[in-house]
């Protein structure tokens, strides 16, 4: 067998339509778009400012609620798993917003600090952040470490 004999699947390539090239083509005049209105005009359809009499869905938005759009007042935290700290910090360290940020572990500083329990720890810790998941402290305790919530 040479390259040349590979030949696709018969049946898996389809050759595509070319429609509006003339009656003996098959898709000639209105090619397939009937006749006269909306359907049948160049760009028709998609556009987010006209809705066929509807409220148009750039003046509806601001006031929808309910499933499937964000709280206001949704708290972001920073999220920081125990296997990154283990890997950034030696024993005895004290595991600060400051130290996190010298370290790159956070996405946004101005963003609380959540510590997350993937991962395992064995060296004593000085962890002081805004939030500790209860396996995170778990762990962090087991290992000789201390917890301490801050504002």
């Amino acid at each position: 067998m040479k390259l040349n004999d590979l030949v696709p699947n018969p049946g898996s390539k389809k050759e595509r339509k070319r429609v509006g090239r003339g009656i003996a083509a098959g898709q000639g005049k209105t090619a397939g778009r009937g006749t006269k209105g909306q359907g049948s005009r160049s760009g028709e359809g998609g556009h987010l400012y006209r809705q066929g009499g509807n409220l148009p869905f750039y003046r509806r938005l601001p006031f929808m609620r309910g499933e499937g759009f964000t709280p206001p007042n949704q708290v972001e935290y920073n999220e920081v798993n125990l296997d990154q700290i283990a890997a950034a910090f030696q024993a005895n360290a004290e595991v600060t917003p400051e130290t996190l940020q010298a370290a790159h572990l956070l996405r946004d500083p101005r963003n609380p600090i959540v510590v997350l329990g993937r991962g395992d720890i064995n060296v004593a810790l000085k962890v002081r952040v805004q939030r500790v998941s209860q396996g995170a402290r778990a762990k962090i305790e087991a290992a000789g470490g201390s917890v301490e919530l801050i504002d």
